[in-house]
């Protein structure tokens, strides 16, 4: 086939025009590179069928054989129909075989976890902890390592970047401080921003074909400095398209300055907690095709109303490290935590972390049972009606922690254990950590209801009692100094109640 000059004058100016389209619009070329890469897995199957289709009827119309045109149209159609199939069920199940392969099961216990505010309550918070900044509320994020909770302030308008970072400090009990930094004008860049003020711009024109989605980035403090990190990632493959971490960009609020490494030190997660989401869910494709399309292999998690406000990926300190934990069950009706698996949410290489699934040696009750146990124990908590069970996070592969509050409030801990067995199946604290009981009040055993006991199991003597604030105080003749509050309040309505009493007597 011979090409004329003018048509081969368009074509060299044709790709000449697309040259310098990507050269100058690194940002606009890479979203068009991995979309089309990722329409890959239908396009090129496709493209393939259409060419072997048209090479069989040109041949067929040269020799006139019909033969050859049978085969085309069988070509056609059931190409056409492969691909379709393939689209549908076989490029998925090896996009998700894929990352399934970074998952490895134990039996070995998790490590332990530490303890922190629920997610809602920091999110919750930082809306009037805000103070004068005129933005609206960004993404919430969590520095495991320094126990901050932070959310970036968007500054109003389409072509604005942020406003400010407020960093908060989310105690057991009532509400947290909160301090901000500001950014400069200088740094005019956000996520999501219009045109120059758009961040991912930025990162395009200085690193191509990486991308990054808004749920991965958050900012910090650097002292007076705020700073946003945003965890990258690039794609691989050609027929089944996935997606491996590339290292993180750190946007400067002073300056404006981007800098990129790819293991950042950074005080937050490095590792893209969206990718973890995805390597954690590809559990379903462990046991083979089959299992797979049937969504009878591999965990998810526990989608129950208690969970609902966070119920996957936990921000938590290891002791091996940050990592994104996640309480599962098994697939199907079951709604008991069977395994717990975690995810390092630092970087470590330009792979794919390892998702560790613990599979428990005595599974857990569901989310709901705790709740419900939670609250059948310590309903003699005041306000009920006005307080929920928040976020039950694991501390062990054996104990969990909950907290009790309201939308902006945590009023108590409990922390428990996941088959709610034993004589401390639930413990109920101060903020402080102080204890103020295990169990229940009931009488299960015929001895008095709120009966308390000493390590010998035996039944203390009420002066010798420690307080419970739901009964009143215990012994008034120490120092008043050492009563808490709601101790303070208890034995003042004891003494209310007494004069009472003696009042209507005389």
């Amino acid at each position: 086939m011979r090409f004329s000059p003018k048509a081969l004058a368009i074509t060299l100016a044709v790709v000449a025009l697309a040259a310098l389209w990507v050269l100058v619009a690194p940002y606009y070329s890479t979203a068009l590179v991995w979309f089309l890469r990722s329409m890959a897995t239908f396009l090129v199957p496709l493209a393939a069928v259409i060419v072997l289709t048209a090479a069989l009827r040109a041949l067929a119309e040269r020799t006139d054989g019909a033969g050859l045109r049978t085969a085309a149209w069988v070509v056609g159609i059931g190409g056409l129909v492969g691909c379709l199939v393939w689209v549908a069920f076989a490029a998925p199940y090896q996009r998700t075989r894929e990352y399934a392969e970074s998952i490895e099961v134990v039996s070995d216990a998790p490590p332990e976890f530490s303890e922190r505010a629920p997610y809602p309550v920091a999110q919750a918070q930082a809306r009037s902890n805000l103070g004068a900044y005129p933005g609206e509320i960004g993404r919430t994020g969590y520095l495991s390592d320094e126990e901050l909770f932070t959310t970036a302030v968007v500054r109003r308008g389409l072509f604005a970047g942020y406003e400010a970072t407020l960093q908060q400090s989310v105690p057991f009990q009532g509400r947290g401080e909160g301090e901000a930094c500001e950014f400069a004008e200088a740094a005019d860049a956000r996520v999501g921003g219009m045109l120059w003020a758009n961040l991912a711009r930025e990162i395009n024109q200085e690193r191509r074909w990486v991308r990054f989605s808004e749920d991965d980035v958050y900012s910090f403090c650097d002292g007076d400095t705020p700073k946003v990190v945003v965890p990258l990632t690039r794609q691989t493959g050609l027929f089944a398209v996935t997606l491996r971490p590339a290292g993180v960009a750190v946007y400067d609020g002073s300056t404006g300055d981007l800098s990129f490494a790819a293991e950042a030190d950074v005080p937050g997660p490095s590792y893209p907690i969206t990718l973890a989401e995805r390597q954690r869910a590809s559990s379903s494709a462990m046991d083979g095709f089959g299992a797979w399309i049937a969504g009878r292999a591999g965990w998810e998690p526990s989608d129950e109303e208690v969970t609902s406000g966070n119920n996957s990926e936990f921000g938590l300190l290891t002791t091996d490290g940050p990592a994104w934990v996640t309480p599962m069950t098994r697939r199907g009706s079951a709604t008991s935590i069977s395994a717990i698996s975690t995810v390092p949410s630092r970087l470590e290489d330009g792979g794919l972390a390892t998702v560790t699934v613990h599979e428990l040696e005595e599974a857990w009750v569901s989310p709901s049972a705790i709740e419900q146990r939670i609250q059948a124990d310590y309903r003699d908590i005041p306000n009920w009606q006005n307080l929920v069970v928040m976020e039950i996070a694991p501390t062990s592969g054996e104990t969990w922690s909950a907290s009790i509050g309201n939308e902006q409030n945590i009023l108590y801990r409990v922390q428990g254990r996941g088959d709610l067995m034993g004589d401390e199946a639930t413990c109920l604290y101060r903020a402080d950590g102080s204890e103020i009981r295990c169990g229940s009040l009931a009488d299960s055993d015929g001895r008095g209801v709120g009966t308390q006991y000493g390590e010998d199991g035996e039944p203390l003597d009420p002066a010798e009692a420690p307080a419970d604030p739901a009964e009143g105080p215990g012994d008034p003749s120490g120092d008043l100094e050492e009563l808490s509050d709601e101790e303070l309040r208890g034995l003042l309505d004891a003494v209310a109640e007494e004069l009472g009493s003696r009042l209507e007597d005389d």
